[in-house]
């Protein structure tokens, strides 16, 4: 053993020593039996051990019980467990409850009927904590719930301000191997929504079925905590391979009132007031479903409401969205908060009585929310996030990046001038020195983050200034100082680190490789060195979202189709689709806050730059099939997501914190570039016609259906246009698509092409479009389309002239 390791496992075993386990493993396990699950629980604590799904093989299990012995602690939190804050009416102070801070052997009742077990919790619980609460494992119609019976213990009424059920799933990589990792973990996201709230439960495998844990009653999922636990052991809580464990709250007012008091949370926060000897029951319960583009069907079919968003949650100002309901209860009302940030109308979109269909008009930037309530009393909140008008999002940024992140110091002794640099909006500042080095360097994802982006925008919505500043960049700065005309690289950051470009010997390998990928006749040395290189791939990281964009576009090259659809369950399992802007699209990332971001903590990240790049696989895999319209929801929300990160006056931040006493963006730039790449390379207007919602287009305007239908492009590019019905897509080289109108009988396409997108006021217009069709499916009577009367072709796209700026072009 290594001298270093002999220390680290010395210190462990010392801290390990002074730890007096109370959990009560040593005494043995209650095993329960339901039709879906084998159970078992710690029998001092008779809170959960194990929850093996009964149909996958292998002993899959959701908790981690092989890590038990080292989270049997004080301070550990486990499935079962129940938090409160409460005071008698008239006083301000709260007291607080917490089953796992000194934990002790609970009272064990008799089981009986549908209860499995039972026990009472005053023993774990403070002696003033004014609750008297009974613990339920129930099996109710075949169906396993987590049921909490709270009784108001004193003589006076009880104001319950907090109250939370910690969850414990297995998303501990702690000294696993990448199979083990795959193999044995899940990842889990709520939808914090109220009476219609549920958190899934993702195998990371991403084949395996999910758990779905939804409200036993009136139990809403109102507010979703980060619980605190010691950083200082393995399994290392709260670092980058235990991201930590969360709590689902049916109160939150006290939080409200204190740690969260600067913050608008995502819920109205509430209390319940219980009279002397009043109990109310609070609970959860545990489905399973088949997959996880089942999710939605399993709560439908458990009696929850239902909400599908299309394109899905965030909502430029010139683009209508779609939301459908779906529910036993009938609506009585809908709601939305701040006052007048949306306004809804019935539309007769839907093709069953199933779903009840609205259209969303946004109308105030920034986060808002619709609250339905149900004839039944079940309250469903929808989050809404609400940008400028799409082009102008765009601009916005592209204008921002090249003034205010412009650096431009001739005595920069780093010899960053000029450059587009990192900045911090927390002082409308560039960062001109950070102990991070590559955040006030111009490399890795941070540093480079903003020239990247603002290179990708001249790409998405170019503009003859913004070019012309880049080139002053690339031909002063990259070249040279960064690099010299050698290839030699120069130094460049605040600690002198290195920053890694191409040399010579990197281009030329990179030269061939594309010259070998582009006809696959020509394979040279260096095509058949990428080859090696691009069949292995991994992260340094323990677990990462980062690079399935990749993987996915190599497999799909060399024929990997194992590997290929190995991406995309992977993805799906950490990527869930939700009503809710922040959530919905949004890939795993929890950790880069640390390396990226001003606020320095492990979190779960909201549209960090893996929600565009991780988009990117679903979509073009969506293309291929497109009657999977659950990738193509996904697939909209991730790459809709990098347009949130753009504040009103253009600066783009690096993620969004989603801890509940902070919900803001963070102050830095950092690595949103990556981010702004997949949604560059992603968006687009995608036309549909779904089997329950009928003709619509995500990134677009239906304007009408019959004997036509028209589309009006809303999205940021306004230059891809895919046709769900032909499997085909359309790209502009150059020019921008105003308007398109399919005949579903005809197949027919008609396209209206102007010299740049609306709304784009500093975008350079294109003297002439520059059409490609693709077809990317194989689709029963379909062939590809070509332009109806004669057109010039040049490098395999179509050349449209424009007449009085604009072009008409018919495909058939």
């Amino acid at each position: 053993m290594h001298i270093s390791q002999f220390i680290v496992l010395s210190l462990y075993l010392l801290v390990a020593r002074s730890q007096t386990p109370t959990l009560g493993l040593p005494d043995g396990f209650i095993t329960l039996d339901t039709p879906l699950f084998s159970v078992q629980l710690v029998k001092d604590s008779q809170t959960l051990y194990s929850l093996q799904p009964k149909n996958v093989s292998g002993g899959f299990d959701f908790i981690p019980a092989d890590q038990m012995t080292l989270r049997q602690f004080n301070g550990n939190y486990h499935l079962g467990d129940i938090t409160f804050r409460a005071r008698t009416v008239g006083s301000n102070a709260w007291l607080s409850g917490d089953t796992s801070a000194s934990r002790n052997t609970v009272t064990a009742l008799p089981a009986s009927g549908t209860t499995l077990a039972a026990s009472n919790l005053s023993p774990t619980l403070p002696s003033d904590s004014l609750l008297n609460i009974t613990r339920r494992w129930v099996l109710d119609n075949g169906t396993l719930e987590l049921l909490f019976d709270v009784i108001n213990s004193q003589n006076t009424s009880v104001e319950i301000g907090a109250l939370g059920a910690p969850l414990e799933f297995n998303n501990i990589f702690t000294d696993r191997t990448a199979a083990e990792t795959n193999e044995l973990c899940s990842l889990f996201d709520p939808y914090i929504g109220q009476d219609a709230g549920y958190v899934q439960v993702t195998p990371l495998l991403g084949t395996l079925p999910p758990l779905v844990v939804t409200p036993a009653g009136k139990s809403p999922l109102e507010g979703w905590r980060f619980l605190p636990e010691s950083t200082v052991n393995t399994p290392f809580y709260q670092s980058q391979t235990f991201e930590g464990l969360y709590e689902w709250q049916f109160h939150t007012l006290a939080y409200a009132q204190n740690e969260w008091a600067n913050v608008t949370p995502w819920n109205s926060p509430s209390s319940a007031v219980l009279a002397p000897g009043q109990m109310q029951t609070y609970g959860l319960q545990f489905h399973l479903s088949p997959s996880i583009r089942s999710i939605e069907d399993t709560l439908r079919a458990s009696g929850r409401p239902v909400a599908v968003g299309l394109p899905g949650y965030i909502l430029p100002t010139d683009q209508l969205g779609k939301l459908f309901l779906s529910h036993s209860s009938p609506i009585r009302s809908i709601t939305v908060s701040p006052s007048g940030a949306l306004s809804w109308a019935p539309n007769a979109d839907s093709k069953t009585s199933t779903w009840v269909g609205y259209t969303v008009t946004p109308h105030t930037w920034g986060r808002s929310r619709l609250s339905i309530t149900y004839q039944d009393g079940t309250v469903q909140t929808v989050h809404y996030y609400v940008t400028k008008a799409s082009t102008t999002v765009i601009s916005d940024l592209g204008n921002f990046l090249t003034t205010s992140q412009w650096f431009d110091n001739v005595s920069d002794p780093f010899h960053r001038s000029p450059s587009v640099i990192s900045f911090d909006r927390e002082v409308n500042s560039v960062v001109r020195d950070d102990p991070r080095s590559w955040i006030p360097g111009l490399s890795d994802e941070a540093g480079a983050g903003s020239w990247l982006a603002a290179s990708m925008k001249q790409f998405a919505q170019p503009s003859a200034a913004e070019v012309a500043k880049l080139e002053t960049f690339i031909n002063v700065t990259l070249w040279g100082s960064i690099q010299n005309s050698d290839g030699d690289v120069l130094s460049l950051s605040t600690s002198m680190n290195q920053i890694l470009f191409l040399t010579t010997h990197t281009r030329q390998v990179l030269i061939g490789v594309t010259g070998g990928l582009g006809t696959k006749q020509r394979r040279t040395p260096q095509t058949e060195l990428m080859t090696m290189y691009m069949s292995h791939f991994g992260s340094e990281m323990a677990w990462d979202s980062t690079g399935q964009e990749g993987v996915y576009a190599w497999s799909k090259y060399f024929n990997d189709t194992v590997t290929a659809e190995n991406v995309i369950n992977s993805v799906i399992a950490y990527q869930p689709t939700v009503p809710h802007w922040g959530y919905n699209g949004n890939a795993r990332r929890y950790w880069d806050n640390i390396y990226g971001g001003k606020l320095q903590r492990i979190e779960r990240q909201i549209h960090h730059y893996g929600s565009g790049l991780n988009a990117l696989p679903l979509m073009s895999q969506y293309q291929s099939s497109p009657d999977d319209y659950y990738l193509l929801r996904v697939a909209f929300g991730g790459i809709s997501g990098p347009t949130t990160n753009i504040d009103q006056g253009g600066f783009a931040s690096a993620s969004f914190h989603s801890f509940a006493d902070t919900l803001m963006w963070d102050a830095y730039s950092g690595d949103y570039g990556p981010n702004f790449v997949g949604h560059s390379l992603g968006m687009g207007t995608f036309i549909i016609n779904h089997p329950d919602f009928g003709w619509q287009a995500l990134g677009g305007n239906v304007l009408s259906t019959s004997p036509v239908v028209r589309v009006q492009p809303r999205d940021t590019l306004r230059r891809r246009v895919f046709i769900a019905p032909l499997g085909t897509l359309l790209s502009l080289d150059a020019g921008a698509f105003s308007m398109i109108t399919f005949d579903p009988t005809t197949k027919a396409v008609s396209l209206t092409i102007v010299p740049a997108a609306e709304g784009a006021s500093s975008a350079a217009s294109a003297p002439r479009g520059r059409l490609v069709v693709s077809q990317t499916a194989l689709i029963p009577n379909v062939r590809l389309l070509k332009p109806s009367k004669p057109l010039t072709q040049d490098a395999g796209a179509w050349v449209i002239p424009f007449s009085s700026g604009s072009a008409t072009v018919t495909l058939t």
